[in-house]
């Protein structure tokens, strides 16, 4: 038996060299989100991107960036993550987070 319930997935989208207090910007988050109980998030290293100053970031060869483009996915119930918007919206300054609506499946035997 397949049991369905509603769902946000949050996306938050940072730089690799973006720092909040002492640790690299996706750390601080994660571990923020775990504290505060999320049910999961999973931080993904793009290969090639923009941001917000339009600069290009890219794992060319002989020519790593430190700043490759971060994305962080997470998904809870939509009333628990929009009350982490304030306190997100402080820890990622120069990044961009979205929301979209998911259905979580999740198999039962």
């Amino acid at each position: 038996m397949d049991l369905e319930e509603n769902a946000v997935c949050m996306k938050i989208y940072l730089g690799e060299s973006d720092h909040y207090d002492s640790l690299p910007a996706y750390k601080a988050v994660v571990h923020f989100l775990r504290e505060k109980g999320i049910w999961g998030a999973t931080v993904i290293r793009g290969i090639y991107g923009f941001g917000k100053q339009s600069k290009f970031h890219s794992s060319i060869p002989l020519r790593l960036s430190e700043d490759m483009p971060i994305l962080i996915e997470v998904v809870d119930s939509r009333d628990k993550l929009m009350g982490l918007i304030p306190e997100l919206s402080q820890m990622v300054t120069e990044g961009l987070i979205t929301m979209e609506d998911v259905k979580v499946v999740r198999h039962m035997d």
